[in-house]
């Protein structure tokens, strides 16, 4: 039986499709419809934000058999072609995998004969970055005057690695990081288009774990669909079932923590970090879902009229019983403890020590402030 993964399936074909890159399909849009196309052109950006699918639009749209333009038919055997990846006047080339120069003089010999069966003999180079300098020493004199009938893409993930040389030779995009609105709405027009139910929660835990990557949070989907059973017309993905797959916890306890932090008792929290401990949850995530919580209850002390998602956090009643700067204190302490866990005995002893020194240590009493909670009496005072 064939399966196809989502990021496969539901790969942009269109730059109507694609999700929160609106300023390079503008600009590209424009140099397709105005016939101002440059030649070589490099796609910047973290992974699976859209690099090499951009590339593979733009290459549709400069062989489309209907004429050059920014809106591919898609239907005409040269777009098929492109969309199947078997077309042969465009050479994707994995530069990881071809370093050397003898593979970038393959390619400048290549690249002096026209085109098979489209306008232009389109190269596309992902992870340009890794060639070496030789090869790229090689490659600068053909991509400064190449054919006219040979346009250039390079995707990389990471720019600082490109000779300059290199860079003053291209236009250069950078593909921004999707937000978790974006990445979460996409997630649901899927399900949604696959007939799969699923909890908003379950989809939000997705794009949060997706960590600014669509082509991550196409992949944590299909995992989370695996996990869980779910499937078109049977079963539901939900909350909880995500959230065991991704080790995370569910907020309603991280509101609790900072219930006991804010009360200063002590055998609360410890008590609080154990019924964490029975869910085994990744503890740099549960920092994480702290550190998240912590930022909502300052803006809402500081800028009461920004709105702010508690999701399961009594932000409002932390606000309340805790000073803005303790709650800055415990900001900075959270960011500590996510870059000290992996040094820590084990990572709950680590995360135990975090909020107990959350505990311990609380900024003095600024004269006329507003007094230390309840409880506090007995803890620690920073100097």
């Amino acid at each position: 039986m064939s399966y196809l993964v989502l990021a496969r399936k539901w790969r942009p074909k269109r730059f109507s499709e694609l999700v929160g890159q609106e300023h390079v399909v503008r600009a590209l849009a424009n140099a397709l419809d105005t016939g101002r196309v440059h030649h070589a052109f490099l796609f910047t950006g973290t992974r699976g934000v859209g690099k090499t699918t951009i590339a593979r639009i733009f290459a549709k749209s400069l062989n489309c058999e209907r004429g050059t333009s920014a809106e591919p038919c898609g239907e005409c055997e040269t777009c098929q072609a492109i969309d199947a990846g078997r077309y042969i006047d465009l050479l994707e080339i994995d530069a990881a995998s071809n370093t050397g120069v003898d593979n970038v003089r393959d390619l400048i010999e290549s690249a002096q004969y026209m085109p098979s069966r489209g306008r232009y003999k389109v190269y596309l180079i992902d992870e340009v970055h890794m060639l070496s300098k030789p090869a790229f020493n090689a490659l600068l004199k053909t991509l400064e005057e190449p054919p006219e009938h040979v346009k250039f893409l390079f995707a990389t993930t990471d720019p600082e690695k490109l000779l300059v040389t290199v860079l003053s030779r291209c236009l250069q995009f950078n593909l921004k990081r999707l937000d978790e609105d974006q990445i979460a709405g996409q997630l649901a027009k899927i399900l949604d288009a696959e007939q799969i139910a699923a909890d908003p929660g379950a989809i939000r835990q997705i794009a949060r774990a997706a960590d600014g990557s669509l082509r991550d949070g196409l992949s944590l989907l299909d995992q989370a669909l695996a996990y869980t059973g779910a499937a078109a017309g049977a079963g539901k993905l939900e909350d909880a079932g995500v959230a065991a797959m991704l080790g995370s916890v569910d907020r309603s306890r991280i509101g609790a923590l900072l219930s006991a932090l804010a009360a200063g008792d002590g055998a609360l929290l410890l008590q609080e970090v154990a019924t964490l401990a029975e869910f085994a949850p990744d503890w740099n995530s549960v920092l994480d879902a702290l550190a998240e919580a912590l930022h909502h209850v300052q803006v809402r002390q500081l800028v009461p009229g920004a709105g702010v998602d508690g999701a399961g956090v009594d932000i409002d009643a932390i606000a309340a019983a805790t000073r803005p700067e303790l709650v800055q204190l415990w900001y900075q302490m959270a960011l500590n403890a996510r870059r000290d866990l992996p040094y820590a005995p084990s990572a709950r002893a680590g995360f135990e020590m975090a909020v107990l020194r959350m505990l311990a240590f609380r900024p003095g009493q600024v004269e006329g402030g507003t007094p230390p909670p309840a409880g506090a009496s007995g803890a620690g005072k920073a100097t």
